[in-house]
C-alpha cells in the first residue's frame, strides 16, 4: 500500500539535481530522466526509485522464473535492470569472456521511496511504513544538499580491450560468417577501460547527461556498482494491451553549421546499407513481438525515421502490438530478450558469433533498466552509451558497436564506434 502527496516546484530544473543529490545516501537508486524530450510514449519527465524494501539477485539461471515469482508476490512497482547475459537463461548459450565489472546478471527491487515528475509537479508514492517523511523529504530536497566529496582519479588513462587491427580482423570474421550464410547481421562490440580509477558517479553521470541530454538516461546504485547512462534507445514498453518497441539503426555526426547539420540528416535518411540494418531490425523485432502477441496486432509506426539529439542523428523505427489482457510481463520479456538492436539475425546464430568474436564479457550493456509497475505494465531502455563503474575493484568501462551487415567495411565501422565512444571518453577524461 502506497500514500500519494504532491508538491508545486518553480524551478524544476534545480530540484531534479537536488533529487539525485539527496538520492544518493541510498545503496539501492534507480534514476530514469526523460530530459525533455516529448515523445508520444513517454509517461514522465523523470522518476526516481530508492530505498529497497525487498530485492531479487541472481545470476542467469532460472533468473526468468524468479523474476516473475519476485514480480507476482510484490504486487508493486519493481526496479532493476536486465543485463545481456540472461540470453543464456533463454536460449543454450554461455558468457565466458573477461568480466571486469561483476555486475550480477539480473537485479530488482521494490522501493520504500518513489519520485515522479511531471512538468512542475512532484509526486511522492511512499509505501505505509516511510510516509511520515514526505513532508520531511521533500523540505530536505528542496534545501541546498550537500554530499561528502568522493575521491577521483586525476588523468584518467583508457585502454583499449581490442586494438583497431584485432578489431579489423574480427569485424572481416565476422562477415565471413554473413556471406557463408550464417547470418545476416550482428551487432559487433568492443570494450574501453580503466583500471585502478575512483570516479564521483554523481558528478560523472551529471556530465554525460549535460552534453547528451538522452531521452532514456539513467542513473543506477546497486551497492558499490553504478551505471551512468544516456541512451536515446527505449527497448520495450507495455502500456495496457499496447507493446512498443523503439529499436536504433544508423548513426550519423552532428554539424555546428546548420545547413551541414540538415545534410547529414539528409545523407542519413537516404543512406542504403542504413536503412537496409534498420529495416533488418524491425523485422526482427516484429518478430520477437509476435511469440506474446495477438495474432496480426504486429505492425510499423514508424520505419526509419532521423531523431537528432546532442552528439549524433539516429535512424529510430516504432514497431507496436497488442497482448492478451492477462499475458505474463516477464514472459513478454522473456520472449524478445535481448534486444533486437544488440544481437542480429538470425538472433541466436548472432549472439553465438558474438560471444566467440568479442573479447569482454557484455554484462549491463546492451541490456535494459526500468521498471514494472503493479498494474502489469513496464518500461525498460537498452544501455548504451553508458559508463559503468565497480567503485571496490576499482574498475570503468564503456562500450560501443555496431551493426556488421555483408555491405560493412571494417574502417567506417571503426569510426563509428568512435563517434559513439565520443561522449564517454570526454566525460572519463576531460
Amino acid at each position: 500500500m502506497r500514500i500519494s502527496a504532491s508538491f508545486t516546484v518553480s524551478d524544476i530544473q534545480k530540484f531534479k539535481e537536488r533529487l539525485l543529490l539527496w538520492a544518493q545516501q541510498f545503496e539501492e537508486i534507480v534514476w530514469l530522466d526523460s530530459n525533455g524530450h516529448t515523445g508520444k510514449y513517454n509517461s514522465f519527465d523523470a522518476l526516481l526509485a530508492v530505498d529497497a524494501l525487498t530485492t531479487i539477485k541472481t545470476d542467469s539461471d532460472k533468473a526468468f522464473d524468479k523474476l516473475r515469482e519476485f514480480q507476482e508476490q510484490a504486487k508493486d512497482y519493481i526496479f532493476g535492470y536486465l543485463s545481456y547475459d540472461l540470453k543464456n537463461d533463454i536460449e543454450r548459450l554461455s558468457s565466458k569472456n573477461n568480466d571486469g565489472l561483476g555486475f550480477s546478471d539480473l537485479f530488482f527491487f521494490q522501493p520504500k521511496k518513489i519520485i515522479k515528475i511531471t512538468g512542475n509537479t512532484v509526486y511522492f508514492e511512499y509505501l505505509l511504513m516511510v510516509d511520515d517523511e514526505v513532508q520531511s523529504d521533500f523540505e530536505l530536497i528542496s534545501n541546498e544538499t550537500k554530499i561528502e566529496e568522493e575521491a577521483v582519479t586525476e588523468n584518467i588513462k583508457i585502454k583499449l580491450r581490442v586494438f583497431k587491427d584485432e578489431y579489423f580482423r574480427q569485424v572481416r570474421k565476422m562477415l565471413s560468417h554473413i556471406h557463408r550464410g550464417d547470418i545476416y547481421e550482428a551487432n559487433f562490440c568492443q570494450e574501453f577501460y580503466a583500471e585502478d580509477t575512483q570516479i564521483n558517479p554523481f558528478k560523472t553521470y551529471q556530465k554525460l547527461n549535460k552534453i547528451s541530454e538522452a531521452p532514456f538516461a539513467s542513473y543506477l546504485r546497486v551497492y558499490d556498482r553504478y551505471l551512468l547512462s544516456a541512451s536515446p534507445e527505449r527497448y520495450l514498453r507495455k502500456d495496457g494491451p499496447k507493446l512498443i518497441s523503439q529499436p536504433i539503426k544508423g548513426t550519423a555526426k552532428r554539424a555546428e553549421n546548420a545547413e551541414e547539420d540538415e545534410r547529414l540528416i539528409e545523407a542519413l535518411k537516404n543512406d542504403p546499407k542504413e536503412r537496409a540494418e534498420n529495416i533488418m531490425i524491425v523485422d526482427l523485432v516484429r518478430n520477437d513481438l509476435s511469440k506474446s502477441a495477438l495474432k496480426g496486432s504486429v505492425g510499423v509506426e514508424e520505419l526509419c525515421e532521423v531523431y537528432t539529439f546532442e552528439q549524433v542523428h539516429q535512424m529510430i523505427s516504432t514497431v507496436v502490438a497488442h497482448v492478451a489482457v492477462d499475458v505474463n510481463p516477464v514472459d513478454v520479456i522473456r520472449q524478445s530478450f535481448p534486444m533486437g538492436s544488440m544481437t542480429g539475425a538470425p538472433k541466436v546464430s548472432a549472439m553465438k558469433i558474438i560471444e566467440e568474436l568479442e573479447a569482454f564479457k557484455r554484462g549491463l550493456y546492451s541490456g535494459a533498466v526500468g521498471y514494472f509497475t503493479p498494474e502489469g505494465n513496464f518500461d525498460f531502455n537498452v544501455v548504451i552509451r553508458s559508463i559503468l563503474y565497480n567503485a571496490t575493484q576499482k574498475y570503468v568501462s564503456y562500450s560501443v558497436g555496431g551493426a556488421i551487415t555483408a555491405k560493412a567495411i571494417p574502417e567506417k565501422e571503426y569510426e563509428e564506434c568512435l563517434l559513439k565512444a565520443k561522449a564517454m571518453r570526454e566525460v572519463l577524461e576531460g
